[in-house]
């Protein structure tokens, strides 16, 4: 990762290594406020939560949320991206190229409602309260699915010749397990949502027989 100062105009060992311990400190600001964050929208919800929250929790300044949030919102949208990145970790250490494309997406799936669901306010501001930051909050919804297709993707085409399930389609499964998400959680049942794994698979088998 670059400086977060920008392009560094000379490159001395001194000033490479102030350069690095910055951006560490930097790196360092940042993943607290994001600890902030999630910390106070699980105690409070993200409508109650306060910048005053967030920086008690980080145990930051609110000079330094500022200097890197421009507002809540922003600092939301970052731990949407930051939660959503570490999902898709779950799902791809759940993948195992030993067993066929079904099995593998049935353990990934599963693993991946096991991480949603145990922080189900965090989970919950994440999932619906993105939603209502307009034109910046869609786009980082839509980057988030955009992932989850790819990797979608990469688990059902990577084996044989056989490319059952195109980029739109991919696109398509994860919106309709998205929307079993958001059932879910308006039915309180965020604790149950591995229950949703049978027909998510089923959602994706019967897409790709389909496209066959």
């Amino acid at each position: 990762m670059g400086s977060l100062y920008g392009t560094v105009k000379y490159q001395t060992r001194d000033d490479m290594k102030q350069e690095q311990d910055i951006s560490a400190s930097e790196r360092l600001h940042r993943h607290r406020l994001l600890e902030g964050m999630a910390q106070a929208v699980a105690e409070k919800g993200y409508a109650e939560t306060t910048i005053a929250d967030i920086v008690r929790a980080a145990a930051v300044s609110r000079r330094t949320f500022y200097e890197h949030f421009p507002a809540k919102a922003d600092c939301l949208v970052a731990l949407y991206e930051a939660a959503s990145r570490n999902a898709l970790d779950v799902l791809r250490q759940a993948i195992d190229p030993a067993h066929d494309w079904e099995e593998q997406a049935e353990a990934a799936l599963g693993a991946y409602f096991d991480c949603l669901s145990r922080n189900p306010v965090l989970m919950r501001t994440l999932f619906v309260e993105i939603l209502g930051l307009g034109a910046e909050g869609l786009a980082a919804r839509r980057r988030v699915n955009r992932e989850l297709a790819d990797f979608m993707l990469q688990t059902v085409n990577g084996q044989g010749k056989r490319k059952p399930l195109s980029p739109d389609l991919a696109l398509a499964v994860v919106g309709g397990i998205n929307e079993l998400v958001l059932r879910a959680i308006e039915q309180e049942r965020v604790g149950r949502l591995r229950e949703l794994t049978g027909v998510s698979v089923d959602l994706l088998r019967a897409v790709t027989r389909g496209a066959a």
